[in-house]
């Protein structure tokens, strides 16, 4: 990047020209809050033309053409020379160590109190529908062994008429 006497949107607002859009509104609103005439204690010969330069600098930076040719302006490329890995010649056989991808780290951020509460409602609507099957098993299973025992089937009426008729010895002759 070519220095000049004149410092950079990104210096402005205290920024590295790679900064996302997210890192340029929280710079923006927290110089703005500084630096407002209306809401500063600075004097208003200081506050306004610094105010007017955050102001400029945040509508070129947060705007996506007007960026790409400030950017060309002050001789930032986004499009860099694409760069071997620093581990291009060491052999393959090396372990990959886990603990530095950003993907599977689980400390990567803390979950959010609302992740938290839909966590919870999750278990609590679990265990919920758990106890009231349990619950509709228990009494309808009651239900439905009582009715059973007091209405038998029919082939079960049938075994039991054939089961209760008396029963005549036989004599057996030699």
């Amino acid at each position: 990047m070519p220095q000049s006497s004149e410092p950079t949107y990104y210096s402005l607002l205290g920024l590295h020209p790679w900064a996302s859009v997210i890192d340029i509104r929280r710079a923006y609103r927290q110089l703005s809050k500084r630096y407002h005439p209306d809401t500063t204690d600075l004097p208003t010969a200081i506050a306004t033309p610094k105010f007017q330069q955050i102001n400029e600098a945040y509508a070129t930076l947060s705007h996506p053409e007007r960026r790409l040719s400030y950017d060309l302006k002050i001789g930032y490329s986004r499009f860099g020379v694409i760069q071997p890995p620093p581990d291009l010649n060491r052999p393959v056989s090396r372990t990959h160590d886990w603990s530095k991808s950003a993907y599977l780290d689980a400390s990567d951020r803390p979950l959010s109190s609302g992740e938290i509460f839909a966590l919870f409602m999750l278990v609590l609507t679990f265990v919920g529908c758990l106890l009231l099957a349990i619950a509709i098993g228990l009494t309808r299973g009651e239900a439905a062994i009582h009715s059973q025992m007091l209405q038998p089937t029919p082939s079960v009426q049938q075994q039991i008429i054939h089961v209760s008729q008396p029963i005549t010895p036989m004599v057996i002759k030699n």
